[in-house]
């Protein structure tokens, strides 16, 4: 459903994207990873039809996104990080408009209009103006004018950022029933274990390259340690393990061994264990590693 070859994109001279290539099937959740800067944004606004890659191609649904644009997005919903709709306008405005831009006829507008209202708890506020909605209601309405088309392929840029905890679960159940129906998902966000919890494949990009693709598991993998041995000092020591907040990680294949060297170091510096205790290495783990950032 989404494919990239060797895609190339500069801006004033700055190479942002180096040769990318990848592929997302049908009804896959596919999570597109990367620190601030790496080239996420352009990677979606040129899949999205936004800008053209200088080189390269995208195919979205079959369809050359630069040669063909108007088939490539004819079926494709995008949730952008940040709000899209008019705050001046009601809910269901805001639904008729969308509806409008992708060519539906209004008495299929209408429909899907109604139903997508109910399945998101927004019925009753239909018409009410969206000035006057929370953050929550506000994401669950672009949710609902992504979806207006019926997409094939769905862009989500950080759906559940900033929302409470009862909404975001919402969302992430919704976005599991789609993928659930065929339809395919492109998803970025900095909540690794929302990604973990949702996404068939990872991809992640450091500076302009794809510089890791799997399975959740299958990048977790690469901290080469099956267990992840955290413990808490009384005071700060210079220990080998990385330093997170006030804790240290050690990632090992003998926990009993890395504890009792732990211990061991306790006894030595003079300091006591807080708390200790073995976790498996999580995806946020290895997203810092490949990064470099991680020890």
């Amino acid at each position: 459903m989404i494919e990239v070859k060797n895609v190339e994109k500069s801006f004033n001279g700055r190479t942002v994207l180096k040769g990318i290539s990848f592929r997302v099937r049908k009804g896959e959740i596919f999570g597109y990873l990367g620190p601030n800067g790496a080239g996420k944004t352009t990677t979606v606004r040129i899949l999205t039809g936004l800008i053209k890659p200088d080189s390269g191609n995208v195919f979205i649904r079959g369809y050359d996104v630069t040669k063909d644009p108007e088939k490539a997005r004819e079926k494709v919903g995008i949730l952008p990080e940040v709000s899209n709709v008019y705050p001046d306008l009601t809910a269901w405005q805001n639904l008729m408009l969308a509806s409008n831009l992708y060519g539906i006829d209004k008495r299929t507008a209408e429909k899907r209009g109604e139903r997508l209202l109910k399945e998101f708890s927004l019925y009753e506020r239909r018409n009410s103006k969206v000035s006057t909605f929370s953050k929550g209601m506000k994401q669950k309405l672009m949710f609902c004018i992504s979806m207006i088309c019926e997409p094939d392929v769905l862009f989500l840029d950080e759906p559940t950022s900033g929302l409470d905890v009862a909404s975001a679960r919402m969302i992430r159940m919704k976005i599991l029933e789609i993928a659930d129906t065929g339809v395919t998902v492109f998803f970025t966000s900095h909540n690794m274990d929302e990604v973990d919890l949702l996404c068939n494949r990872v991809a992640i990009i450091k500076d302009g390259r794809i510089v890791a693709e799997d399975t959740p598991d299958g990048i977790k993998e690469l901290v080469g340690g099956s267990v992840a041995v955290e413990v808490r000092f009384d005071r700060n020591v210079d220990f080998e393990g990385k330093r997170i907040g006030d804790r240290y990680v050690v990632y090992t294949t003998d926990p009993n061994e890395t504890i009792c060297r732990i211990v061991e170091f306790a006894k030595s510096k003079g300091v006591r264990i807080v708390s200790i205790n073995t976790r498996s290495p999580s995806l946020e783990d290895a997203f810092l590693k490949i990064l470099g950032e991680m020890a």
